[in-house]
């Protein structure tokens, strides 16, 4: 995890093209056969993560979970959701969104945990540019409100 300096703020870094970001998490992704690439949907992970971020995911045994990793789990809504591993609770981990208010419904375990963030590239351009670019799609993950 990234140490920032006494009074520091997290910010997402300005972001390169769309089209550039996807190209660089699909050649990270390529490197192993387990990471998967998904672009991230939502605000609630700001400033973490900007809107349109592109992230490379790496599978992770759920006992190897540890506060302050960004786990991307299936909610108990049947959607992939990526937020910040908070405390370990009867069952497995209580994760939340940087910017919600209250932690999600959802335990996070080796049942629904698909991986934990491997990379990040944030992205300057917006979904309407993928259709022109010719981009391969890709899957969503939300960082939304806690559900």
């Amino acid at each position: 995890m990234l140490a920032l300096a006494a009074g520091a703020k997290e910010r997402a870094v300005p972001g390169m093209a769309y089209e550039s970001a996807v190209a660089d998490a699909m050649a990270v992704a390529a490197q192993r056969s387990d990471l998967r690439v998904m672009r991230v949907a939502g605000e609630s992970m700001k400033p973490f993560f900007a809107e349109d971020a592109v992230i490379v995911v790496k599978p992770i045994d759920a006992a190897r979970l540890r506060v302050g990793m960004i786990a991307v789990y299936v909610n108990r809504f049947g959607e992939k959701v990526a937020h910040r591993v908070e405390a370990p609770v009867e069952g497995g981990w209580q994760v939340k969104g940087y910017n919600n208010g209250r932690a999600d419904t959802t335990v996070v375990n080796g049942n629904n945990l698909l991986g934990v963030v491997y990379a990040t590239f944030q992205a300057a351009g917006r979904r309407a540019e993928i259709a022109s670019a010719g981009l391969p799609a890709i899957e969503t993950v939300y960082a939304a409100p806690a559900r």
